[in-house]
């Protein structure tokens, strides 16, 4: 019979409807942060189902949180089993440090993030260094150390300011920039010595100050593709004018003012493809989000770090203007299909400015109220990234509390948005920066 017969219309009428009407579940594992890519899944018509662990007050608006730590990878592995996940999505890169992906994939579930080697590229400072120059990608000269002594008698060789990192995870605090050999140190003995970051400090790594223009590039991998997303400008430093200690990030717009469609054309040749050839040649199945710090030098970009998961607070202005359904991505990346992908984002600018608790990135005091939530202008999103909820009350939870993103035709417009909002916001202690978009 023809395409016209009613009753194959019919049939193919049902067969098209029962497609579009089956829904994907999805879990999303979080320790307070990366809330912005839980609300873009959200929205999307195929996700019927999101569930945070553990998550907090900001996540609950839109996921259904669940009481379980994300480092705690034997009851995940119970709960997606139990709930029938379709795709866990890890946010946080403890776990996959710990190999939650290769755990999961054991269990035959379908996971997007790195597996514990590759995640190595950022829990290991040494290891990705170690990679960045065996690839030829352009980077600070280095040396790692597990001694003080030694590290102490050649700390003058790499000039002043000098970069000391912690070799492992230190929840985006393990990087001190001393301007003199005192200063120097002193961080070196609180590292190796007094073991200020944990075993983090056991190995450090100390690298060449880079002067130039910051910047990160977020990009989508799998075995065979590298794609990057919008450009976003980070700020590290506690104060105004990148001044004081580095933090974690104080607040992003995107796109980054420096970067032309000629830095983006070297970054993508001298640092992306390099990096993909990289993971082919060492047999690294690199499947998720790859972060890249970048340092803009007069000798060109320089890679400063990798890390393996969406950045935070750059994913807040990235992800803010991604206009292709980020599941129909995931699911890509996972099926080794994102050359088939058409990624597009808004030609409007967003920026993310963090509230932060007094005293971060040192010392800090949580539980304090957090007033004004509800009064924020209809085109203003907030992301919690240190909150919860305590008797009915929003209250402060870690270092940076919550990140407060608009987006506008331009990065000015968005920032007066913003700052205007967050003069309705207070909380005892809080401490923002006046100066992301100017």
């Amino acid at each position: 019979e023809s395409l016209d017969s009613p009753v194959l219309y019919v049939r193919a009428e049902r067969f098209v409807l029962k497609i579009n009407q089956e829904k994907i579940k999805r879990i999303y594992h979080d320790i307070n942060n990366h809330m912005i890519c839980i609300s873009n899944l959200s929205n999307e018509k195929d996700v019927e189902k999101i569930y945070c662990a553990p998550g907090n007050p900001g996540i609950a608006k839109v996921a259904e949180c669940v009481n379980i730590g994300d480092s705690d990878i034997a009851e995940l592995v119970k709960f997606a089993k139990e709930k029938e996940i379709d795709i866990t999505v890890v946010g946080p890169e403890v776990p996959l440090v710990m190999g939650l992906t290769d755990v999961f994939e054991a269990e035959g579930l379908k996971v997007f993030g790195p597996n514990k080697k590759c995640a190595q590229l950022e829990g290991s400072k040494a290891f990705s260094k170690d990679f960045m120059i065996r690839h030829g990608l352009p980077t600070a000269k280095y040396k790692e150390y597990t001694d003080l002594d030694k590290a102490i008698a050649d700390i003058d060789d790499f000039g002043y300011p000098v970069v000391i990192k912690a070799d492992g995870l230190a929840a985006g605090k393990g990087v001190v920039i001393p301007e003199n050999r005192e200063d120097a140190i002193k961080t070196l003995k609180e590292m190796m010595s007094d073991k200020k970051f944990g075993d983090a400090g056991e190995k450090i790594v100390i690298e060449e100050f880079l002067n130039g223009i910051e910047t990160s590039i977020l990009a989508f991998v799998d075995h065979e593709t590298i794609v990057p997303m919008v450009s976003a400008k980070d700020h590290k430093k506690v104060n105004n004018g990148e001044t004081g200690l580095n933090t974690g990030g104080m607040g992003t717009f995107s796109p980054s003012e420096i970067y032309t469609d000629e830095l983006a054309k070297n970054i993508k040749e001298n640092v992306l493809d390099k990096t993909l050839k990289g993971f082919q040649e060492d047999g690294l199945d690199f499947k998720g989000i790859l972060f890249v710090g970048l340092m803009i030098t007069e000798d060109g970009p320089k890679v400063l770090e990798y890390n393996v998961r969406f950045g935070d607070p750059e994913t807040q202005s990235v992800l803010f203007r991604l206009e292709t359904d980020l599941n129909k991505i995931i699911s890509a990346v996972i099926d080794n299909k994102l050359k088939d992908i058409d990624i597009t984002y808004s030609d409007e600018q967003a920026i993310c400015v963090m509230l932060t608790s007094g005293g971060y990135p040192e010392s800090y005091e949580k539980g304090k109220v957090i007033t004004g939530l509800d009064d924020l202008d209809d085109d203003i999103v907030v992301f919690h990234s240190g909150t919860k909820l305590v008797d009915g009350k929003i209250v402060t939870n870690g270092g940076r509390v919550i990140g407060i993103t608009a987006k506008a035709k331009n990065v000015k417009e968005a920032g007066e948005k913003v700052y205007e909002n967050i003069k309705k916001i207070n909380f005892e202690g809080m401490h923002y920066r006046t100066d992301i978009w100017k």
